[in-house]
Protein backbone atom coordinates (compact mmCIF):
# COMPACT_ATOMS: atom_id res chain seq x y z
CA UNK A 1 0.00 0.00 0.00
CA UNK A 2 0.93 3.19 -1.07
CA UNK A 3 2.73 5.72 1.71
CA UNK A 4 -0.09 9.03 1.98
CA UNK A 5 3.51 11.07 2.65
CA UNK A 6 5.15 11.43 -0.45
CA UNK A 7 9.29 12.43 -1.27
CA UNK A 8 9.69 15.07 -3.28
CA UNK A 9 10.41 13.20 -5.88
CA UNK A 10 6.83 11.00 -5.92
CA UNK A 11 5.48 14.40 -5.68
CA UNK A 12 7.42 15.55 -8.47
CA UNK A 13 6.18 12.00 -10.27
CA UNK A 14 2.73 12.46 -9.39
CA UNK A 15 2.42 16.17 -11.25
CA UNK A 16 4.60 14.86 -13.95
CA UNK A 17 1.77 12.03 -14.27
CA UNK A 18 -1.13 14.68 -13.88
CA UNK A 19 0.44 16.82 -16.93
CA UNK A 20 0.51 13.42 -18.98
CA UNK A 21 -2.67 12.25 -18.15
CA UNK A 22 -4.09 16.00 -18.85
CA UNK A 23 -3.10 16.69 -22.03
CA UNK A 24 -3.59 13.08 -23.42
CA UNK A 25 -6.49 11.11 -21.38
CA UNK A 26 -5.23 8.02 -19.78
CA UNK A 27 -7.41 5.14 -21.36
CA UNK A 28 -4.69 4.21 -23.80
CA UNK A 29 -2.45 4.04 -21.85
CA UNK A 30 -0.59 1.04 -20.54
CA UNK A 31 1.91 1.01 -17.46
CA UNK A 32 4.62 0.11 -20.18
CA UNK A 33 4.15 3.25 -21.90
CA UNK A 34 3.52 5.35 -18.64
CA UNK A 35 7.10 4.28 -17.76
CA UNK A 36 8.76 5.41 -20.58
CA UNK A 37 7.20 8.59 -20.80
CA UNK A 38 7.85 9.60 -17.31
CA UNK A 39 11.07 7.86 -17.07
CA UNK A 40 11.01 5.84 -14.56
CA UNK A 41 10.05 2.19 -13.47
CA UNK A 42 7.09 0.12 -12.57
CA UNK A 43 8.23 -0.22 -9.26
CA UNK A 44 8.20 3.54 -8.76
CA UNK A 45 4.81 4.35 -9.82
CA UNK A 46 3.70 1.56 -7.89
CA UNK A 47 5.09 3.71 -4.90
CA UNK A 48 1.88 6.06 -5.95
CA UNK A 49 -0.49 3.54 -6.20
CA UNK A 50 -1.02 -0.05 -6.61
CA UNK A 51 -2.37 -0.69 -10.09
CA UNK A 52 -2.95 1.24 -13.30
CA UNK A 53 -6.53 2.18 -12.14
CA UNK A 54 -5.33 3.48 -8.18
CA UNK A 55 -2.65 5.32 -10.05
CA UNK A 56 -5.25 7.06 -12.42
CA UNK A 57 -7.39 7.71 -9.33
CA UNK A 58 -4.58 9.61 -7.24
CA UNK A 59 -3.90 11.50 -10.18
CA UNK A 60 -7.04 12.98 -10.44
CA UNK A 61 -7.68 13.58 -6.54
CA UNK A 62 -4.33 15.30 -7.17
CA UNK A 63 -5.87 17.34 -9.65
CA UNK A 64 -8.69 18.22 -8.19
CA UNK A 65 -6.87 18.86 -4.51
CA UNK A 66 -4.82 20.85 -6.14
CA UNK A 67 -7.24 23.09 -8.35
CA UNK A 68 -9.17 23.45 -5.18
CA UNK A 69 -6.42 24.93 -3.15
CA UNK A 70 -5.36 27.58 -6.08
CA UNK A 71 -9.24 28.58 -6.34
CA UNK A 72 -9.77 28.79 -2.37
CA UNK A 73 -6.46 30.80 -2.64
CA UNK A 74 -8.27 33.58 -5.10
CA UNK A 75 -11.52 33.70 -2.98
CA UNK A 76 -9.58 34.69 0.35
CA UNK A 77 -7.78 37.37 -1.49
CA UNK A 78 -11.43 38.72 -2.52
CA UNK A 79 -13.43 40.66 -0.05
CA UNK A 80 -16.85 41.67 -2.39
CA UNK A 81 -19.81 38.74 -2.19
CA UNK A 82 -20.13 38.99 -6.18
CA UNK A 83 -16.81 39.62 -6.86
CA UNK A 84 -16.09 36.15 -4.87
CA UNK A 85 -18.80 34.19 -6.65
CA UNK A 86 -17.00 35.20 -10.04
CA UNK A 87 -13.84 34.64 -8.88
CA UNK A 88 -15.17 30.84 -7.59
CA UNK A 89 -16.51 29.99 -10.66
CA UNK A 90 -14.00 31.31 -13.10
CA UNK A 91 -11.30 29.42 -10.88
CA UNK A 92 -13.20 26.21 -11.53
CA UNK A 93 -12.87 27.37 -15.53
CA UNK A 94 -9.35 28.01 -15.16
CA UNK A 95 -8.47 24.92 -13.84
CA UNK A 96 -10.41 23.17 -16.22
CA UNK A 97 -8.80 24.68 -19.06
CA UNK A 98 -5.64 22.13 -19.50
CA UNK A 99 -7.63 18.78 -19.05
CA UNK A 100 -8.02 17.97 -22.66
CA UNK A 101 -11.20 16.80 -24.01
CA UNK A 102 -9.54 13.49 -23.83
CA UNK A 103 -9.36 13.08 -20.83
CA UNK A 104 -12.63 14.49 -19.43
CA UNK A 105 -13.78 12.02 -21.45
CA UNK A 106 -11.96 9.02 -19.86
CA UNK A 107 -12.80 10.42 -16.92
CA UNK A 108 -16.67 10.39 -17.38
CA UNK A 109 -15.94 6.76 -18.49
CA UNK A 110 -14.01 5.31 -15.78
CA UNK A 111 -15.63 5.54 -12.36
CA UNK A 112 -13.56 5.59 -9.99
CA UNK A 113 -11.81 8.92 -11.85
CA UNK A 114 -15.25 10.06 -12.84
CA UNK A 115 -16.33 9.52 -8.54
CA UNK A 116 -13.79 11.88 -8.08
CA UNK A 117 -14.83 14.73 -10.11
CA UNK A 118 -18.02 14.10 -8.87
CA UNK A 119 -17.68 14.83 -5.49
CA UNK A 120 -15.61 17.37 -6.55
CA UNK A 121 -18.38 18.70 -8.04
CA UNK A 122 -20.76 18.21 -5.28
CA UNK A 123 -18.36 20.11 -3.22
CA UNK A 124 -18.03 23.13 -5.78
CA UNK A 125 -21.57 23.42 -5.14
CA UNK A 126 -21.97 23.30 -1.54
CA UNK A 127 -19.21 25.76 -1.67
CA UNK A 128 -21.43 28.17 -3.91
CA UNK A 129 -24.28 27.39 -1.98
CA UNK A 130 -22.12 28.89 1.13
CA UNK A 131 -20.87 32.18 -0.90
CA UNK A 132 -24.51 33.14 -2.24
CA UNK A 133 -25.76 32.13 1.67
CA UNK A 134 -22.81 34.57 2.65
CA UNK A 135 -23.46 37.48 0.03
CA UNK A 136 -27.19 37.30 1.06
CA UNK A 137 -26.56 37.86 4.81
CA UNK A 138 -23.82 40.73 3.83
CA UNK A 139 -26.99 42.51 1.39
CA UNK A 140 -24.75 42.46 -1.09
CA UNK A 141 -27.27 39.72 -3.24
CA UNK A 142 -31.22 39.79 -3.09
CA UNK A 143 -32.87 37.37 -0.51
CA UNK A 144 -32.36 34.49 -2.40
CA UNK A 145 -32.77 30.73 -1.23
CA UNK A 146 -29.04 30.11 -1.11
CA UNK A 147 -29.70 26.28 -1.28
CA UNK A 148 -31.69 26.37 -4.37
CA UNK A 149 -29.10 28.77 -5.76
CA UNK A 150 -26.64 26.04 -5.01
CA UNK A 151 -28.80 23.09 -6.50
CA UNK A 152 -29.37 24.89 -9.74
CA UNK A 153 -25.34 25.53 -9.99
CA UNK A 154 -24.91 21.74 -8.87
CA UNK A 155 -27.19 20.67 -11.66
CA UNK A 156 -26.00 22.79 -14.24
CA UNK A 157 -21.80 21.45 -12.95
CA UNK A 158 -22.88 17.84 -13.34
CA UNK A 159 -24.08 18.76 -16.82
CA UNK A 160 -20.99 20.15 -17.89
CA UNK A 161 -18.98 17.92 -16.15
CA UNK A 162 -20.78 14.73 -18.28
CA UNK A 163 -20.14 17.04 -21.16
CA UNK A 164 -23.73 17.24 -22.00
CA UNK A 165 -23.17 21.33 -21.90
CA UNK A 166 -20.66 21.12 -24.75
CA UNK A 167 -22.65 18.71 -26.93
CA UNK A 168 -25.35 21.06 -26.67
CA UNK A 169 -23.63 24.57 -26.82
CA UNK A 170 -19.81 23.92 -28.21
CA UNK A 171 -18.55 25.56 -25.30
CA UNK A 172 -15.83 24.20 -23.51
CA UNK A 173 -16.22 23.19 -19.75
CA UNK A 174 -13.87 25.98 -18.49
CA UNK A 175 -16.25 28.40 -20.75
CA UNK A 176 -19.44 27.14 -19.21
CA UNK A 177 -18.05 27.72 -15.88
CA UNK A 178 -17.83 31.06 -16.72
CA UNK A 179 -20.88 31.80 -18.23
CA UNK A 180 -22.08 30.08 -15.32
CA UNK A 181 -20.66 32.64 -12.91
CA UNK A 182 -22.20 35.52 -15.24
CA UNK A 183 -25.59 34.05 -15.01
CA UNK A 184 -25.39 33.60 -11.38
CA UNK A 185 -23.92 36.62 -10.31
CA UNK A 186 -26.38 38.63 -12.57
CA UNK A 187 -29.26 36.60 -10.74
CA UNK A 188 -28.91 37.21 -7.36
CA UNK A 189 -27.83 41.15 -7.52
CA UNK A 190 -29.72 43.78 -6.24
Amino acid sequence: MPSTRRTARQTDLLERLVALLAAEGFASFTLDELTERLRCSKTTLYQLAGSKQELVREAVKHYFRSAAEAIEKQVADTSAPAERVVVYLNGVAQQLRPLSRRFLDDMAGFEPAREVYEANTRLAAGRIRQLIADGVAAGAFRDVHAAFVGEVVAATMQEIQRGEVSARTGLTDAEAYAELASLIVHAVSP
